[in-house]
């Protein structure tokens, strides 16, 4: 928030319903919504404003700079803050409570998969890997060790991978794709601007594109011809919490032995080259 987020003590109702007078009919709908919401907005996408608020996810965005933030995620680290915090451990030592207060979440997040995430979807994801002649994986921040994991869990079943670190470099490889081709993309919030602009290339291109995220409607799910929802959706001053890493990673797990079953014969030998390089790599 411009000017102001140095300072705790002017709370983000007060500060929407200053601005309310000069919004537009749909920038006040959407401030209606922030109202409404106040520090529940953590469990809502850009996608869920938007369809609370009877328009795009573009205009919540347009909204929210109205409002003073960059962006929605902005604004959702602000209702964050004014969110009760989490009864933590009572345990006194801070290490110990920190790992008792992790290990909950993690397994709030991994127990939740089976709700989040129907065996269905899992499996047309995988059979759109199992027949793609090349599969780009994209993913940004804290998600970009899940895109990197799955990359490498991909590469290592035989199909043909490219994880471009650089994000131009990953947009570029995206318009490319053939339209058998597959672009997996993760990001924990589904609005990650890079992340989202790939996958949007690769369908222009005809390609598929699975999306990892924590939440079902997103700019992200939006664009996806498969959406593997799971992880925590908590937000620590702008991070996501590990718990939601850890269930992608679980997500990245279950799609690989799902594959690995699709692609039969091919899979067990592309392992075994795997398994050869990795020998060589250890003493």
């Amino acid at each position: 928030m411009e000017g102001n987020s140095g300072s705790g003590e002017r709370r983000l109702s007060a500060h929407v319903r200053a601005q309310l007078s000069g919004l537009r009919d749909t920038e006040a709908r959407v401030a209606r919504v922030v109202l409404d919401k106040g520090a529940d907005l953590v469990h809502l996408s850009v996608s869920d404003v938007a369809a609370l608020a009877g328009t795009a996810p573009s205009s919540v965005v347009r909204a929210c700079q109205r409002l003073g933030f960059r962006g929605y995620q902005e604004l959702k680290i602000a209702a964050a803050r004014e969110a009760p915090a989490a009864t933590p451990s009572s345990e006194p030592d801070p290490a110990a409570r920190a790992l008792a207060d992790t290990v909950r979440a993690a397994r709030e997040a991994l127990d939740g998969l089976a709700t989040t995430l129907p065996a269905s979807t899992l499996r047309q994801a995988a059979e759109a890997l199992a027949v793609a002649p090349s599969v780009l994986v994209v993913g940004a921040g804290l998600s970009g060790a899940v895109a990197l994991d799955a990359a490498y869990r991909l590469r290592a079943l035989g199909l043909v991978v490219d994880a471009p670190a650089d994000p131009l470099t990953a947009q570029l490889a995206a318009s490319q794709l053939a339209p058998a081709a597959v672009c997996l993309a993760v990001s924990h919030t589904g609005a990650t601007r890079s992340t989202v602009d790939a996958a949007r290339r690769a369908r222009t291109a005809g390609a598929a594109v699975i999306s990892l995220t924590s939440y079902a409607r997103s700019p992200l799910s939006e664009t996806s011809t498969h959406t593997l929802v799971a992880g925590g959706q908590d937000l620590v001053f702008g991070l996501e919490t590990v718990a939601s890493r850890l269930a992608h990673l679980a997500v990245v797990d279950a799609l690989t032995l799902t594959l690995r079953t699709l692609r039969g014969a091919a899979a067990e030998t592309a392992l075994r080259f795997s398994a050869d390089v990795t020998a060589d790599h250890a003493y």
